[in-house]
């Protein structure tokens, strides 16, 4: 069974606690994600760094359950990159 974007964003807050998550259904399909988290815990991370994280937050579903996610990451405004 796939992912639905509650799961995803609840999955992401449950690592990332003050993460802002906004989920977005690409395709319409309940299979192919965008995804926004803003979180302080980037700051002064590559990004590359903070796309595990995410990833990470997802505990392996990535390739399985949820197919694809296209993922953006970001820092808080006034929170040092």
């Amino acid at each position: 069974m796939a992912m639905t974007a509650i799961d995803i964003e609840a999955a992401i807050v449950a690592a990332l606690p003050d993460a802002a998550v906004t989920i977005t259904d690409l395709a319409g399909d309940g299979d192919h994600y965008s995804a926004r988290v803003v979180s302080a815990a980037f700051a002064g991370l590559p990004r590359v760094r903070q796309h595990q994280l995410v990833y990470n937050a997802l505990g392996g579903r990535m390739g399985g359950v949820l197919h694809a996610l296209q993922l953006t990451t970001a820092v808080p405004q006034g929170a040092s990159a």
